[in-house]
């Protein structure tokens, strides 16, 4: 939540009233005591001292930019209405783009270090006489306050920056921006900049999202504050009318949305395999021969349940696409629409296949951490003691030693593709690459590292899949369970290269449909080969 500034002593939550101009007599509507009309208050107010009062941005910036201590003279003044640690980053980004700001503030004396030195502190009737276009940083409860300027706002253009908390815009029906438009009438009110944080005004967009989302209800005043948010090297992006705050105030309280089912996904697949595992491994031998496993299920258990989550979640980052071959070469189209549910697995494939690295990962960094375990210590004495039992002065398997080996080496070759592929999927490096770059990184690369994978997985198993079990009730390695989904991928993608699917798909996505009587012939030199992004 963005530091709007200090909250004024009137009350912000009594009930609604337009701030409309005063009279002659100077009386207003909704008018509010000055600062020193509250003792109390004000005396809590300057009790708050410390660290709550250290400006967020560094002395240390101003001196380094010169842009911040000098201003053009033709520069256009911009308001700011707020003293908080957004009014203070929004002036210092305002600053260096090369516009006059003036601080509205209540205690412009404290406040006015904060703040570069080619801004200018001031009270708020001061502030807001003089822009156009004026920002208001400052909370939802405390717009009420500001009841005492309507006559000096008749006209302006107020910027609403704010944003409630989950509860509040649960609780609210109408956005803190249509609020503000409704206290005061006069003036045009422009929802803008409330998902842009301050450490991103700060820091500049290279460091954040670009995007400005703008609504309101005049084109002319959206036209301005889009202008502002340009020379400030942000993206302004128009969502509409001012009935579209809501939305837009509802954006920096989501909380990766895209990634919610990819996570629940993997979760879900942990619980099972590691049950799974569980049983088989450690319930299972206790019950059948009393022997105690339960140390395991810190470490060697979750070992055994990550990589089979890895690999799972990979293959499911190409399922989609090959359902989605499926449907178009029955249907003989690409314009018919794919199941809601089909579309929203495509558009997750990236969160699957960033889950399925960390899954990676994660498994080797505990298989590296496995021989440091006290266990595999006392392990290892005693195989050395039943080997001298036993008067074995060798016990070298040839088979073993290049299983594990190969099992290794690609382990790690399957590992350092998924890398390549986490990094690329970053908006910083995928926007550096163009799209036949980028079609090879993830969909070419991609699909080797689910064969890899597949490998790495068959040389780990190796004959043990058919092994005749000791216990009365067999149960398969997990690592068989785990090839179901992946075979299948790669038997489909293999099939869709047999000539006959290839140039029909070829066709289908080059506009052919099976029902039209038009005919439609493809170039000789055109390839088949299919270039689709999976990850």
């Amino acid at each position: 939540m963005k530091s709007l500034g200090p909250p004024d002593p009137a009350n912000g939550t009594q009930g609604r009233q337009k701030c409309s101009p005063t009279s002659k007599n100077g009386d207003s509507q909704g008018e509010v005591p000055e600062d020193d009309s509250c003792p109390s208050q004000q005396k809590s107010a300057e009790s708050m001292s410390g660290d709550m009062d250290k400006p967020l941005i560094s002395g240390q910036l101003f001196e380094s930019n010169p842009n911040l201590t000098e201003i053009p003279s033709q520069a256009q003044t911009v308001g700011i209405l707020g003293s908080g640690d957004f009014a203070r980053s929004l002036a210092t980004r305002l600053v260096g783009s090369g516009f006059g700001v003036v601080v509205g503030s209540r205690n412009p004396k404290r406040t006015a270090g904060w703040f570069p030195a080619a801004a200018q502190v001031t009270i708020q009737a001061e502030a807001v006489s003089t822009p156009e276009i004026i920002f208001v940083a400052m909370y939802r409860e405390h717009y009420s306050t500001l009841c005492s300027l309507s006559d000096l706002l008749v006209g302006k253009i107020l910027v609403d920056v704010s944003n409630s908390t989950e509860q509040e815009h649960l609780q609210q029906r109408e956005s803190n921006a249509e609020h503000l438009a409704s206290l005061f009438p006069t003036c045009t009110v422009v929802k803008a900049f409330n998902v842009i944080s301050a450490w991103t005004l700060q820091a500049g967009p290279r460091d954040g999202n670009k995007q400005v989302l703008i609504s309101g209800d005049q084109q002319e005043a959206k036209h301005k504050v889009s202008e502002i948010a340009r020379a400030m090297g942000f993206s302004p992006v128009d969502m509409g009318s001012l009935a579209s705050a809501r939305e837009i105030e509802a954006v920096p309280l989501r909380l990766l949305p895209e990634w919610k089912i990819p996570t629940i996904l993997a979760l879900g697949l942990f619980i099972c395999f590691y049950t799974y595992n569980f049983i088989r491994d450690v319930l299972h031998p206790y019950i059948q021969e009393h022997k105690n496993r339960f140390y395991k299920l810190p470490v060697s258990v979750v070992n055994t349940t990550l990589p089979c989550v890895a690999y799972v979640m990979l293959s499911l980052v190409y399922l989609p696409g090959v359902l989605a071959t499926i449907l178009q070469l029955h249907r003989g189209t690409k314009y018919r629409r794919f199941p809601d549910w089909l579309d929203h697995w495509l558009q997750h494939r990236k969160q699957i296949g960033l889950i399925s690295f960390f899954c990676a990962s994660l498994h080797a960094v505990y298989s590296f951490c496995l021989p440091l375990r006290r266990s595999h210590r006392y392990q290892i004495i005693n195989d050395a003691v039943k080997q001298v039992l036993a008067n074995k002065s060798n016990i070298w398997n040839e088979e073993e030693v290049w299983r594990l080996e190969i099992y290794v080496s690609l382990g790690i070759l399957a590992l350092g593709i998924l890398s390549l592929l986490a990094i690329t999927s970053l908006p910083s490096i995928s926007n550096s690459l163009n799209w036949r770059e980028f079609s090879f990184v993830q969909s070419t690369l991609g699909f080797l590292a689910l064969v890899v994978t597949t490998f790495h997985t068959l040389t780990y198993g190796w004959t043990r899949a058919f092994e005749e079990s000791r216990y009365k009730f067999y149960l398969p390695p997990t690592f068989t369970l785990t090839l179901l989904v992946p075979c299948v991928v790669i038997l489909a993608k293999g099939l869709f290269l047999l000539p006959c699917l290839r140039r029909r798909l070829a066709r289908i996505r080059r506009g052919w449909e099976k029902e039209t009587t038009v005919k439609f012939v493809l170039p000789t030199d055109y390839p088949h080969t299919e270039k689709t992004s999976h990850v």
